[in-house]
């Protein structure tokens, strides 16, 4: 048995970035009622980040999980950001897209050092004992430092039992690959680059996990909102942006051949990234109860096998 398929992760995870009051806030109560409905309904995998709210989501989560049995779940968060305290900002809003104060500023940090106090500042923040799986979180600009210092530091903390596995989550699929083809690492948390909208992943990214044995987690299925109405409306958006109209018009093509099918866009989105055997977890980011009881319905329709040969065919997927 690998360290990827002994994690026991859920089919489908639980994203908390919007616990984190990404774009707007929610109240404590609210995302609390979301993670009970996720875990009565038998969702295992949480994913977080100090990203997220300024540690807003790291808090929440670690108290709405708090009086469950630590064995039963699997908790991953992320590394790369330290949060420095910012007094001079505080009473502004933080400028990334969070509905919080910004009492501290991001500050990028693979190293070592920065590797070490982040896992620290995360188990404080969450209240928990041990953290299951760490990703480096958007390297970028700094794969040198993530991959010769960041990646080494989290092996041994792996090796030595402090946290389970140990990855990278990013919003390309280039890198993704150079980390599974030269790092000795876990897992891959791929963020929009496969999709029903977009398969670029399927040239690099997924052929070299199946090959060196590292497990893919799928997040932003619905490619940051383009795909999660069953048709996409005119200020929908993509890669957090407003949508072009090229990229509404083939969603809006996409939706038709679902329909014609049986099926809705984003229904057909759950299931199409799910079919892939390199893919062990999708990740979706839901903040209340109706939008956990709506991916779970989503997730358990059954997608007629014509569909994918059907949108091939209109050169809709590859």
């Amino acid at each position: 048995m690998t360290r990827r398929s002994a994690l026991g992760l859920t089919a489908l995870g639980f994203g908390t970035s919007r616990g984190g009051n990404l774009y707007s806030a929610i109240t404590d109560e609210a995302f609390a009622a979301a993670v009970d409905a996720a875990y009565d309904a038998g969702i295992r995998y949480f994913d977080t980040a100090p990203h997220y709210g300024l540690g807003l989501a790291e808090r929440r989560l670690g108290a709405a999980l708090r009086t469950r049995p630590r064995a039963d779940y699997v908790i991953s968060t992320k590394v790369g950001r330290l949060l420095v305290p910012s007094p001079a900002t505080a009473h502004q809003r933080d400028p990334e897209g969070f509905d919080v104060a910004a009492t501290h500023r991001r500050q990028w940090d693979f190293s070592r050092d920065g590797v070490r106090r982040s896992l620290d500042e995360s188990l404080a923040r969450t209240g928990l004992d041990r953290i299951d799986i760490v990703y480096l979180h958007d390297p970028d600009e700094h794969w040198q430092q993530a991959a010769t210092e960041a990646v080494p530091t989290l092996a041994e903390l792996r090796d030595q039992g402090v946290i389970g596995a140990i990855g990278a989550g990013m919003n390309q699929s280039a890198m993704l690959t150079r980390f599974v083809q030269e790092t000795d690492i876990d897992l891959v948390m791929c963020a929009g680059r496969f999709t029903l909208l977009e398969q670029g992943a399927l040239h690099d990214l997924l052929p070299a996990a199946q090959h060196h044995g590292v497990g893919v987690v799928v997040a932003g299925v619905y490619n940051s909102g383009l795909l999660a109405s069953d048709r996409p409306p005119a200020d929908a958006t993509y890669n957090y942006q407003q949508a072009s109209a090229e990229l509404i018009d083939r969603t809006t093509r996409i939706a038709a051949v679902c329909e014609a099918h049986g099926v809705t866009l984003p229904e057909a989105a759950l299931a199409f990234v799910r079919r892939h055997p390199a893919v062990v977890s999708t990740v979706v980011g839901v903040h209340d109860r109706a939008q956990v009881t709506e991916t779970l319905r989503r997730a358990a329709v059954t997608v007629p096998d014509t569909l994918w040969p059907a949108l091939r065919a209109e050169g809709l997927i590859e």
